[in-house]
């Protein structure tokens, strides 16, 4: 069969379509391209050539006709197309993500070169503020860069900088199940988990995490013995002196800072069941007994030892058991407060937390075989817990039937909650800022799949140059 083609030098197919037409009619559309053709198509009569438009043809094998199709034009719609065609080239194949990457990476680097005369005269003042101001994870990435920058962490001005820089978010320092010395450290603000370790601490001594402030960790030992005081961070650790009193039983531990940063001081405060308490003061590297609790508290303080210690200000805040209320402790003044405040119908497990320089309330609200995670902000005025959020009912649904205990690990306007059941542990995140409930990332051991279990833990604001 001719198709008036009349081109024999390099004739090639591209493409070939099929449709019916009608019952007993099959048409074929067939796109002939040729490096030739795809000018045109040729015939000679004698001298006289004729130039004839490409376009698509349909063939009907019942009449051995062709009749033309003007559906499509390929030389008006597509003439990109026909060049690249007559140059005999191949359309581009898709480059893959890391190959644009690298071109990427080469245009900037040598379109964005710094100036060493321009840079060599930045303002040394500014500098420091400038990388006080990095995310804390950057930040101990760029030590390795040279001695100047590693040495910032000793610069008193660069403390200065760093404690006018506000935390948006506490990080949460937890222990392990599967590590007692070690701990394991998690940043909101990118959602990831830092495993860490304190190769300083005595062999088989275990520790917990209590209170923190100012950067640093306060641990007590699981014989509630001796007390420890860390910055995760930079591994600075420090083992305090031992108490005057000795009192071995479960004790709550609150820590409150002198100023505004760890460089002013600090002071720890324990207190026990009976009332004995002791503080500590950081720049006299000592214990001391300010007094006695009043009488008019009642004893014994049947304090809650599953809820932490909140601070705010120079005020410690404790819960109580019986009656159900806080107990508040003036580190300056050292005025002790007792304040009645009923608990929540079908309360649980709850503790204290603290959020705009409110005393907040947490727990698990259980009825029937339902539980409910709820938010609660103490009235100044009527001394009554007001709810302000709760859970989501599709994550609650998750514990129907289920005997569910909880354990808050942070307290500090960022809440970190672990859930558990006979076959279930859940962390969660709550933003008391933004009102909003996050799902955990798993916490597994390095260069390992293996889930780690939480076991405790606390909140503390991420400061690089806070020393024990």
């Amino acid at each position: 069969m001719d198709l008036g083609c009349g081109v024999a030098e390099r004739p090639s197919v591209l493409g070939v379509g099929i449709r019916k037409r009608s019952r007993n009619r099959l048409g074929f559309r067939i796109g002939i391209w040729g490096v030739s053709s795809l000018l045109g198509r040729r015939r000679t009569r004698g001298k006289e050539q004729e130039r004839i438009d490409l376009s698509w043809y349909l063939l009907d094998f019942e009449n051995a006709s062709i009749k033309e199709d003007y559906c499509a034009q390929i030389t008006r719609e597509k003439p990109q197309l026909l060049q690249m065609v007559e140059a005999n080239k191949s359309p581009p194949c898709k480059r893959s993500r890391r190959e644009k990457s690298r071109e990427k990476a080469r245009t900037s680097s040598s379109t964005q070169i710094m100036d060493e005369n321009i840079w060599k005269e930045f303002p040394e003042d500014l500098f420091e503020a400038v990388i006080a101001r990095l995310p804390v994870a950057t930040f101990f990435r760029f030590r390795s860069v040279c001695q100047k920058w590693n040495s910032l962490l000793n610069s008193t001005s660069f403390s200065q900088h760093c404690a006018e820089v506000p935390c948006q978010y506490p990080w949460i320092y937890t222990i392990t199940h599967e590590s007692t010395n070690g701990g394991a450290i998690y940043d909101p603000s990118v959602k990831k988990w830092h495993n860490i370790s304190i190769p300083v601490l005595p062999a088989k001594v275990i520790i917990f995490p209590v209170t923190s402030a100012g950067g640093l960790v306060c641990f007590l030992d699981i014989g509630h013995r001796n007390f420890y005081i860390c910055n995760p961070l930079t591994r600075s650790f420090k083992e305090l002196p031992p108490r005057s009193v000795r009192v071995w039983s479960r004790v709550a531990v609150g820590m409150v800072l002198n100023g505004t940063a760890s460089t002013s001081g600090y002071k720890i405060l324990w207190l026990g069941c009976n009332g004995d308490h002791e503080i500590y003061d950081s720049l006299q590297n000592s214990w001391s007994r300010p007094g006695v609790i009043p009488s008019s508290i009642k004893h014994p303080l049947s304090l809650n030892f599953r809820s932490q210690t909140v601070s705010i200000g120079s005020t410690l805040y404790f819960m109580r058991a019986e009656p159900d209320g806080i107990l508040s402790y003036d580190v300056k003044t050292g005025a002790w407060k007792q304040f009645i405040i009923p608990s929540p119908l079908h309360l649980t497990d709850h503790t204290l937390a603290e959020f705009g320089g409110q005393v907040m309330l947490v727990g698990l609200l259980s009825k029937n075989a339902a539980t409910c995670v709820c938010i609660w902000e103490l009235q100044k005025m009527t001394l009554l817990w007001k709810e302000v959020d709760r859970m989501p009912n599709i994550w609650c649904l998750e514990f129907y039937g289920k005997h569910v205990k909880m354990t808050c690990l942070g307290n500090q306007g960022l809440l970190m909650l672990s859930l558990r059941s006979r076959r279930m542990n859940r962390l969660v995140t709550y933003n008391m800022l933004n009102k909003e409930w996050q799902k955990v990332p798993d916490c597994t051991l390095p260069h390992s799949r293996k889930r780690q279990w939480i076991a405790c833990g606390t909140a503390f604001r991420p400061c690089p140059t806070a020393l024990a």
